[in-house]
């Protein structure tokens, strides 16, 4: 298996993408170079390729499989990986360059919480993902608190992170806002310390009576610390609705959900906005009028409105993707560092692959939403461990040529620290906790090692994908 996992994976929103003959050729010179690197190490190669060194020949060997593809074009790559090529046989060098002390605060974070005790179904959310070979007996256990917390907090650089919601209608919900808090408390147990995980609030507006909504979130309110409000204007598609209210077709609850967000806080609503099968309400198109309209509050864009296409420079031509979030920002009159944030889950997953994609959607929000305005989001546990996407944007440069080109800033230590935590804990108005559960690097990267093999949870075929997204409310 080689150390980073690149698909064909979804987190149940989308449709898995097939690997690409690129993609296939870095994966198959890895675990090439692994063999002849192990041995010369004296370790095994499954060692090998989850340490460091296996990790950093995987960055290596992407960027070098896409520079020859962009060459074989006549053209430059728009991003790239600075991984040296010593860093994939010295352990020393790996570490220079792989490991950081950054602080990471992941936005979007997932678990199931299962009861156990009744017979695991056949269908519903969580059925249609691969689980068997996670060493459970019973598949959904895979999903719980302690798997949530070893692969996010020990098997990765994350020290904070939300609970985010997902657009579960049925009862019971595995991800429950008590699920939420139990596994919040768990954490705050494991680690000694409180603050480190935050807790999102699940509101559907457009699903029933809407004054039955608004009290329900007046109750998680007074009895959980909500850090923000989670929607999800697609689900189910049937019902979808707007945060202007801007479709007289479509559900008209969106500026009463935003009064009662404003009314008793806090006033943070994140939204999904990108892979959304299709539903045209899944797209970014309301979020500069209904930022505009409702200045005091933050709107957090999940994904990004990314959808899985390929991305280039902005261009008002060519509205799909991230472009159609800066085209709804410039309609608008939203400025760099207002209040609206751009989150990387699931969008830098995709997008790393493919490093010149990966230059224009960091390039383009960064530069459209200010560098303060972007939030570090994995959508992990369905990805498994989030270290490989740390460590991938960790390495990550935005080429000068696409600087000069496109007016892109460059991807500095100070910017990727502000993406990583910084932006985030500045937003929920946290205290930044900054050190592991573990004792020191060294022993957190042995602890790393002695765990089971790193697994991603997302479906791998369109069949799986189905599943999930059928229980989103998706028509599919």
């Amino acid at each position: 298996m080689p150390p980073f996992d690149l698909g064909p994976r979804s987190n149940g929103e989308y449709l898995p993408y097939p690997q690409t003959p690129k993609v296939r050729e870095a994966i198959r010179r890895t675990l090439a170079h692994s063999d002849d690197a192990a041995r010369r190490l004296g370790m095994s190669r499954r060692d090998f390729l989850y340490s460091l060194g296996g990790a950093a020949s995987m960055l290596f060997f992407l960027a070098a499989c896409d520079s020859e593809e962009s060459a074989s074009r006549d053209e430059t790559p728009g991003g790239t990986f600075a991984v040296s090529t010593t860093s994939t046989t010295e352990p020393a060098a790996a570490v220079e360059e792989l490991a950081g002390d950054e602080f990471i605060f992941d936005v979007q974070t997932h678990l199931l919480d299962f009861d156990l005790t009744t017979g695991a179904p056949g269908g519903g959310f969580g059925s249609g993902f691969p689980q068997a070979n996670c060493d459970e007996d019973d598949w959904r256990a895979c999903f719980g608190q302690d798997w949530w917390f070893e692969q996010l907090f020990m098997q990765s650089d994350t020290t904070m992170a939300v609970i985010s919601a997902v657009p579960i209608l049925a009862t019971p919900n595995p991800l429950s806002i008590d699920v939420m808090a139990a596994a919040r408390a768990a954490a705050a147990r494991a680690c000694g310390d409180e603050g480190r995980v935050f807790l999102h609030g699940q509101v559907n507006p457009n699903v029933g009576d809407f004054a039955a909504a608004a009290d329900g979130m007046r109750v998680l309110r007074d009895q959980f610390p909500i850090g923000a409000w989670k929607v999800y204007t697609h689900v189910p598609e049937a019902q979808g609705w707007w945060l202007d209210d801007h479709d007289a077709d479509a559900v008209q609850c969106g500026n009463a959900f935003l009064d009662v967000v404003r009314e008793i806080g806090p006033p943070v609503v994140c939204v999904h906005k990108g892979f959304g099968g299709g539903s045209e309400y899944s797209s970014p198109v309301d979020i500069g009028p209904a930022a505009a309209a409702n200045p005091d509050i933050a709107f957090v864009v999940y994904h990004s409105g990314y959808d899985g296409a390929g991305e280039g420079p902005y261009s008002p031509d060519d509205l799909a993707g991230v472009n159609r979030l800066i085209a709804s920002l410039d309609a608008a009159g939203i400025e760099p560092g207002a209040n609206v944030y751009a989150e990387l889950g699931s969008t830098w997953w995709n997008a790393m692959r493919e490093p010149t994609d990966a230059a224009h959607i960091l390039g383009k929000l960064l530069a459209r939403v200010g560098e303060d305005r972007v939030l570090w989001g994995t959508d992990s546990i369905w990805y498994g461990p989030p270290q490989d996407q740390i460590q991938a944007f960790r390495t990550f440069e935005i080429s000068e040529q696409f600087q000069a080109e496109f007016g892109y800033p460059a991807l500095t230590d100070d910017v990727k620290r502000k993406v990583f935590g910084l932006n985030a804990a500045s937003l929920y108005e946290a205290e930044p906790v900054t050190a592991p559960c573990a004792a020191d690097q060294a022993a957190l990267e042995e602890l790393r090692a002695a765990m089971p093999a790193r697994l991603s949870y997302g479906p791998s075929t369109a069949a799986e994908a189905r599943v999930l997204m059928r229980a989103h409310g998706l028509r599919v």
